[in-house]
């Protein structure tokens, strides 16, 4: 009954919920990189570097499971599509979860290479930054309607448009994303910019 009259709560005003869990992440994103939150655990050189290729791994599965729920959905197959967007979902609560420990307990990496790779690389940097902030409300968006909707209910919302925008910034941005990890980790070079690194 509760979960059913929340739903329903939610159902009356997705945006409202949209706005407010859109205010969570960046915040806490924000609060990460320039309040320093006393929340997160000093981390070593070595746990950094894990992070870093475990949420790589996770991006990559999920940009695969956003073009097969894309793909499901223009085959008509309307539960495969839920389930892989929801499962793209979780995977980035889960980057999340790893990506704001590495930075607020470890810190950054910075570019080392030659100068036109390094304009690249910045330049795709601040598209997948960009599109990651634009993503956050419209993805939200679309799986709050995904999920309080019926299957039959959600093409008369605007679950069709703003999935649509969702799914390419996302795409985009996850793409971008791999991209520079592949540069700065393993094409290029880079170095810590976090004094407090505790490397061993």
């Amino acid at each position: 009954m509760a979960t059913a009259s929340a739903k329903a709560r939610v159902r009356e005003r997705p945006a409202v919920v949209t706005a407010i869990l859109s205010a969570v992440g960046y915040a806490l994103v924000i609060g990460t990189f320039v309040a320093d939150l006393p929340i997160y655990p000093e981390l070593t050189l070595a746990q950094v570097d894990f992070l870093t290729h475990a949420i790589a791994v996770v991006n990559t599965l999920a940009t695969a499971l956003i073009v097969l729920g894309w793909y499901w959905i223009r085959k008509g197959a309307v539960q495969k599509h839920k389930w892989a967007m929801l499962g793209a979902f979780g995977l980035i609560l889960l980057f999340l979860l790893m990506y704001l420990p590495k930075v607020g307990g470890g810190g950054t990496k910075e570019f080392v290479g030659p100068t036109l790779p390094y304009y690249a690389y910045l330049l795709m940097l601040a598209v997948h930054v960009i599109l990651s902030i634009i993503a956050v409300p419209v993805v939200l968006h679309a799986v709050v309607l995904g999920v309080s909707y019926t299957p039959s209910e959600l093409p008369n919302t605007a679950h069709p448009r703003v999935g649509r925008i969702a799914a390419l910034s996302w795409t985009i941005s996850l793409v971008l994303g791999v991209i520079t990890y592949l540069m700065l980790n393993h094409v290029y070079g880079w170095e810590f910019a976090a004094a407090t690194m505790v490397v061993h």
